[in-house]
């Protein structure tokens, strides 16, 4: 599988958080959705780490099927909105990576 995935750092206060939330339900991932070759969409709430708070608030992941399919979306107009929206909304916030996941069960 291959994925995008956005790392969200925490807001600078409450309503900054409300405000992001928002936006990130109710107009980035309809957006989101729009993607071709989106197999998925997987969002992580971060609510600590092993010394308490995190200065990180969400990570998401938009998931493909394959290297083919990731390569044809990355160039679509969808794909062009979802990131300019996320640059518009959390540009100071977030950091995309590209990655391959690879599964090891125990």
């Amino acid at each position: 599988m291959f994925k995008v995935i956005a790392v969200y750092r925490v807001p600078t206060d409450d309503a900054a958080k409300a405000k992001f939330e928002d936006h990130y339900k109710n107009v980035h991932t309809p957006i989101c959705f729009k993607i071709p070759g989106m197999t998925e969409l997987r969002t992580n709430k971060i609510f600590g780490g092993p010394t308490g708070a995190s200065n990180l608030l969400m990570i998401a992941e938009m998931c493909f099927e394959n290297k083919d399919s990731w390569k044809a979306a990355m160039k679509t107009p969808e794909m062009m909105e979802s990131g300019k929206d996320a640059m518009k909304f959390a540009g100071d916030l977030v950091s995309v990576h590209f990655a391959e996941e690879t599964v090891v069960k125990a």
